[in-house]
This record gives structure tokens, C-alpha cells and sequence, in this order.
């Protein structure tokens, strides 16, 4: 167990710093004050302002071939009604609600070969513990009356759900601060200064001066492969750019689950720079349709393509017609932090101590906040970690190297 310095806050430190106040940065910042950390959230811009902001809020497993990510995935799904129920009890309900929904999820294959493909995959995901249920193509219209029947092949998730995601994050941040953490937005975290030796951190440089602390969380997002370099070590997280549409608001139940099409996983899984577009639909609780998703490596280029949002949306009226005549209220995008492997990184730096990371969860992060957080805490702590650590550390990209060619 970490040895806690309470008298960092009388010197304005704190005993982590973590750098970004999206839903992963909130995640790691409940977990540690969970554990009696001093922690101090910091983030130059709004709170869950960036990536968090754009997101859908889906929750799910049925996207993940077996392997670390899916495990992952799958200790966050259990976690998040966990942890909802929990910050319900200590905040209150009305301090605590984030539209979570366990609506399931429904992966639909148009033509035979992508139905095969589905089939063999849920097949496999059901070896790993995935309730993947397949459905008989007539069966899909049952669980979506909407959706095209063209579809050859269906598999049925139950276990997959959704939550808006800035609401997630303002709750898990309430319970920092009840505990005692700090959060302060506007400041931005320039560098880190190290102790004699130099390698291990010892306090963070900001806009308004030095803090101190023991460690710092490297919640920043497609920002942390920048942040890290600041720090002295290379992590190739680099920005991946995806893009959704907002429907009008349609009645309840004209989309009922989390749909994408079978295609989804092999966009969510390329690796290079190109456009790569897969139909997703869900609809929120205001009654709006969410329609993704893209993927494209353009650095921080924040252009809204207009070939892009033509490919979304006929992409849904391909899978839901009914969504044919439905007027979009508007477009927005944001950056994903992109790793190569598509892992997350997640764990003490083992070239600069006092450094962890909680980034590279792509499209995923929402989902996988709660384990995330969890995972980064006890091994802060030194507990026995829930997940197996290894397939997340830093060191598996090994010593700098340039990565401008992912950009």
C-alpha cells in the first residue's frame, strides 16, 4: 500500500495528479479517493469537455473479439450498475443519475458472407463468456420492427447498454470532491519536474505554477501521446477522428437497441490512416437517434466532411428505412485516443516513475472508464489487480521512437 502524504494539499499538492476530467480521468480520479488518495483533477479546457463530450455513451462487449480488451469490457459492464448503485447511495439520486440503460445490443448482417463472418465471431465470443445470442434472420424484426429485412444474419447481445456520458463523468467527479478531492479547470499541465535522481516525478509545472505530488494520471486522451513525450517518455497515442449525426427526436421504441452493422468490427479494427465508415443507430432518452460511425487518422483536423456525413446517413436508412425521411438537427465530431494494437494503456511507466497512463481506449473509452479506473488504482495501491495488467502496460511499445507517421 502507498504511503499517503497528507500534508501535500497544505502545500497545494496533492498525492496524484490526474491530468484530464473526461470519463477515464473521472474514473481513475473515484477509484484512488476510493482508496484515500489525495487527488487533484486537472484539465485546461471545461470538464468533460473533449473527447467524453462526443460520445454515444455505448456500453458494450459485443464489438470485441476475445482477448484483453474484451476482458476488459467485460469487467467494466459488470461494474458500471455496480458503481452507478454505490454513487446513488453516497451522492444521492439526484447527484447520480446518467441515463444508464441495459438496452442490449443487435449486430445485423446484410449478405451472406458478412452473416457468416458474424456467426463465426459470436461463436468465439461465446467461448470467452459473451452472451451472444443468434437469431434467425426473421427474428430480428422482432427485437428492431424498423430495421431493413434485408438482414441475412442477426446476433443478439442483452448484456450490452448505454448512458450519457457527461452526465457519467459530472456524477463520478461529485464523488472526488465529497471525498475531498479538488478539480480545477482552466489549468494546463505544461510539464512534470523530477526528483534528484531524475527519473521519478515529484510534481507537475502548470499554467499557474509548480504543484507537487507523488504521481500523475495521463488521462489526456488523443492528447497523451503529447502529454507523455512532455513527460519524458514515448507512447504512441495519436487521434482518430470519428463523427455522429443527430436525428430529430422520433417516437419511443422506432429504435430500441444499440444496432450496428456486421462491418463495425472490422472498421473498429483497421489500422490504417484511411476513412472507414460502419452504420451504428441507438437512440437516447430525449427521443434523438445517435448514427455513427467513422474512423479516420487526419492529426487534429476538426473538419466536418461532407462525404462523411453522406456516408452515415445512408448508411442508416440502409439498415432502418424509416430513417430515410428523418431531418438531422445536427453533426458533430471528435478525437479518439488511437494506440497501434488498439489496446488501452494503462499502468505505471516503468521509464519514468511517478507517471501512469489511463488512454488509448479509441471509440471505447465510456465503456471501459470504470475498469480502467479500478485497474490504475489498485495497482497504484498495490492490490491484487482484477484484470491481468500485462496486455495494458506501457513498456510493450518499447524505448522512443518516432511516431509522426501515425498522425
Amino acid at each position: 500500500m502507498r504511503v499517503l502524504r497528507k500534508e501535500r494539499e497544505e502545500d497545494g499538492g496533492a498525492d496524484v495528479v490526474v491530468v484530464g476530467s473526461g470519463i477515464v480521468g473521472a474514473a481513475c480520479a473515484e477509484s484512488l479517493t476510493r482508496r484515500g488518495a489525495q487527488v487533484l483533477v486537472l484539465d485546461r479546457g471545461p470538464l468533460a469537455a473533449g473527447t467524453t463530450a462526443c460520445g454515444g455513451g455505448g456500453l458494450l462487449v459485443s464489438g470485441r473479439a476475445p482477448g484483453p480488451a474484451l476482458a476488459l469490457a467485460q469487467a467494466s459492464l459488470r461494474r458500471w450498475p455496480r458503481l452507478l448503485a454505490a454513487l446513488r447511495e453516497e451522492l444521492g439520486p439526484g447527484r447520480a443519475e446518467c441515463e444508464y440503460e441495459a438496452k442490449g445490443g443487435l449486430v445485423v448482417a446484410t449478405d451472406d458472407a458478412s452473416g457468416a463472418a458474424l456467426r463465426a465471431f459470436a461463436a468465439a465470443q461465446r467461448a470467452a463468456g459473451v452472451d451472444a445470442r443468434e437469431l434467425a434472420p426473421g427474428e430480428a424484426a422482432a427485437f428492431e420492427p424498423h430495421l431493413t429485412p434485408r438482414v441475412r444474419a442477426a446476433v443478439h447481445y442483452p448484456e450490452d447498454a448505454q448512458l450519457q456520458p457527461v452526465l457519467a463523468t459530472t456524477s463520478l467527479l461529485a464523488a472526488v470532491r465529497a471525498r475531498g478531492g479538488r478539480i480545477r479547470t482552466g489549468v494546463e499541465v505544461t510539464g512534470v519536474e523530477t526528483g534528484r535522481d531524475g527519473r521519478r516525478i515529484v510534481g507537475v509545472r502548470t499554467s499557474e505554477g509548480r504543484i507537487p505530488c507523488g504521481a500523475v494520471v495521463n488521462a489526456c486522451g488523443p492528447w497523451a501521446g503529447q502529454f507523455a513525450a512532455a513527460a519524458g517518455a514515448h507512447l504512441p497515442v495519436v487521434p482518430r477522428r470519428g463523427t455522429v449525426l443527430v436525428t430529430a427526436p422520433l417516437p419511443h421504441g422506432t429504435v430500441r437497441h444499440t444496432v450496428y452493422d456486421a462491418g463495425y468490427v472490422r472498421a473498429a479494427g483497421s489500422t490504417d490512416a484511411a476513412l472507414h465508415v460502419a452504420t451504428v443507430v441507438e437512440a437516447t432518452q430525449a427521443g434523438t437517434v445517435l448514427i455513427g460511425s467513422s474512423r479516420r487518422r487526419a492529426g487534429f483536423d476538426a473538419t466536418l466532411r461532407a462525404d462523411v456525413l453522406r456516408a452515415l446517413a445512408r448508411g442508416a436508412a440502409r439498415l432502418f428505412p424509416v430513417l430515410g425521411g428523418v431531418p438531422v438537427m445536427r453533426a458533430y465530431g471528435g478525437f479518439r485516443p488511437y494506440t497501434p494494437d488498439h489496446l488501452p494503456v494503462v499502468g505505471e511507466d516503468p521509464r519514468r516513475p511517478g507517471l501512469w497512463h489511463a488512454t488509448g481506449h479509441e471509440g471505447a473509452g465510456i465503456g471501459l472508464a470504470p475498469a480502467t479506473g479500478e485497474l490504475l488504482a489498485e495497482l497504484w495501491a498495490g492490490e491484487p489487480p482484477h484484470v491481468d495488467p500485462e496486455p495494458f502496460r506501457a513498456h510493450r511499445f518499447g524505448p522512443a521512437q518516432p511516431f509522426r507517421h501515425l498522425l
